[in-house]
């Protein structure tokens, strides 16, 4: 089909597929099912599902990903902190009706999907950018705490009520004498072992091993410990979930909080790769790739996924070259889906708490605090702040938390951008004064680092009188390259700042104006009594809300009416 392609990028790669890459995808997607059939199985208990309900959604989100997805490493899982936001969505409308969590698990990775799919084809893409990165490490950092502090409990062997960190802390340390000695001993010796192993054969499969020794130790020393429930062979039937009315709003507002969340860490994870490799990704491709993936894993009985950085890893460091690593992963696990379950009854549920604390301990970015610290304290400071809001008031609100922390660091940069004062350099170049540019008597270059709008209208215009108070110039020059866009509010604030530094016996011209500040030289339908006009004649309204060209302030140069060239202004601003 013409164009079908476009649509689905592993179509397109197929078509140039080198034979010599399918050793490495075979071996690669082996590897990556070494790994995602135990995670699979840990984060499906967190989200509190049967083990068996993670291996439904590790398969086919993985082909889905292969086909429509952009990135040639990515592997498309189930996903520790996706899965706490989904158990802090469902978790209010499943309460006393635990038979629930299917159907609402399914209802909300199809909404999720059709977002996901919706916003990609829109061009929604964009919200990979839209948390930053020391704002997402938090946040991820708050649900790695939590996630370990809940799994606290299962690993000593008594079960504690998961209400937050700090109560699930507290909950776990009144309750030590309960502990099962045999219990803790395997999930501690499992956790050592995983440490161990990614220490000294990182290449291993550690979560594999774990459960292999998990199963081999309850089956051969017959442990007292609780085991997983049995795994029926082969896929669940399809059926249609059933959900009441007055859940739709809510899981509409986790579906939200999902997508966003899971798509921003997908995207850290998916540029991470393409950069190492060398290749572009299309991230509006991709929110279209997560809504198949997740709709996929609906129908399988499945829940949300997301971007999996440990096994996207695994198949990238065993040598895989394109999606065929995770169609390859994805049929190793259907196999044992359909011959292996009888050994997944005996793995005991401390093995899947050892792996989940294991992988958190993964997901916990201290690298990245540290350069955050020595970057930006006040970028740290809103990591922190992420991270404890997830910690305190929970996943969900810990979200709505980084979203407004990455809209109030947005305002505050745009609102308080950086400007300068250019100098003379040599050949008459305009250099700022940082830079060596030599100040001329007499005269203010400023330069405005951002466009003039209504939430740094004022800050530009206190900026502009307090310089001109302090140098107390006869011309004040403004390089308006910065500035592409003006307001009404920023016209406003460039009218009033001709007015004040007029009150001031000071000249205010313009130079390198640009986008609408070129539009501006358009003349006047008609006269005007003030600035606040459409965009088009606002230089001619402010023109004639002035009365006239004040002591020449507004020069021709060339095709640009009113505006300064900078070289040209050194030999010009004598007759100024």
């Amino acid at each position: 089909m013409p164009g079908l392609p476009n649509w689905m990028p592993g179509l397109a790669m197929l078509r140039s597929y080198e034979r010599a890459w399918l050793p490495h995808d075979l071996i690669a997607g082996v590897s990556v099912a070494a790994v995602a059939l135990p995670v699979g199985m840990a984060v499906a208990r967190l989200a509190g599902f049967p083990p068996v309900v993670g291996i439904y959604s590790s398969i086919l989100p993985l082909v889905a990903y292969a086909l429509f997805g952009s990135s040639r490493q990515l592997m498309v899982n189930p996903d520790g902190a996706t899965c706490a936001v989904l158990a802090a969505a469902i978790e209010p409308l499943v309460a006393g009706a635990p038979g629930r969590t299917g159907d609402l698990s399914m209802v909300l990775g199809l909404l999720t999907g059709v977002m996901c799919i919706a916003g990609g084809m829109i061009g929604f893409g964009i919200i990979a950018n839209f948390l930053s990165r020391p704002i997402l490490t938090g946040y991820l950092n708050g649900i790695a705490l939590s996630i370990i502090a809940g799994q606290l409990a299962t690993l000593l062997g008594f079960s504690a009520p998961a209400s937050g960190f700090l109560r699930t802390l507290w909950a776990v340390a009144t309750r030590l004498g309960e502990t099962q000695a045999v219990n803790f001993a395997l999930g501690a010796g499992l956790l050592v072992l995983l440490f161990a192993m990614r220490r000294l054969v990182p290449r291993v499969p550690g979560p594999l091993v774990a459960a292999v020794c998990g199963i081999a130790a309850v089956y051969f020393l017959k442990l007292g410990v609780p085991v997983v429930a049995p795994a029926p062979p082969g896929f669940p039937a399809p059926q249609l979930p059933r959900v009441r009315f007055d859940d739709i709003g809510p899981l509409v507002e986790g579906a939200a909080g999902i997508a966003l969340v899971s798509f921003c860490s997908m995207m850290m994870t998916a540029r991470s790769f393409a950069a190492k490799n060398r290749y572009s990704i299309d991230p509006n491709q991709d929110l279209v790739a997560l809504g198949a993936a997740d709709i996929a894993s609906a129908l399988c009985h499945g829940f949300v996924v997301s971007g999996a950085d440990s096994r996207t890893a695994v198949g990238e460091s065993s040598g895989g070259k394109t999606q065929l690593t995770g169609v390859v992963a994805a049929a190793a696990m259907a196999l044992v889906l359909l011959f292996l379950t009888g050994p997944i009854a005996y793995l005991p549920t401390v093995a899947l708490a050892a792996i989940l604390i294991f992988a958190s301990t993964g997901l916990f970015d201290f690298t990245s605090l540290v350069s955050t610290w020595r970057m930006s304290r006040a970028e740290f400071g809103h990591s922190i702040a992420a991270m404890v809001g997830v910690m305190t008031v929970g996943v969900l609100p810990g979200a709505l938390i980084a979203v407004g922390l990455a809209l109030l660091r947005l305002l505050y940069l745009a609102s308080r951008p950086h400007e300068a004062i250019l100098g003379q350099g040599e050949d008459d170049s305009v250099l700022t004064e940082e830079d060596g540019g030599v100040l001329v008597d007499g005269l203010v270059i400023y330069r405005f680092d951002a466009s003039i709008v209504f939430f740094n209208a004022d800050y530009f215009r206190s900026r502009v009188i307090a310089l001109a108070d302090a140098m107390q110039p006869r011309w004040f020059l403004f390089d308006a390259e910065s500035a592409s866009l003006l307001d009404v509010t920023g016209a406003d604030a460039l009218a009033a700042v001709q007015q004040d530094l007029a009150d001031r016996n000071i000249v205010f011209a313009l130079a390198r104006a640009n986008g609408l500040f070129r539009c501006w030289s358009a003349p006047a339908s008609r006269p005007t009594s003030g600035p606040t006009c459409c965009f088009r004649p606002c230089m001619a309204a402010w023109r004639h809300s002035t009365g006239r060209r004040r002591r020449g302030a507004w020069r021709s140069s060339g095709d640009q009416n009113w505006i300064f060239q900078l070289p040209s202004f050194w030999r010009q601003k004598g007759s100024v």
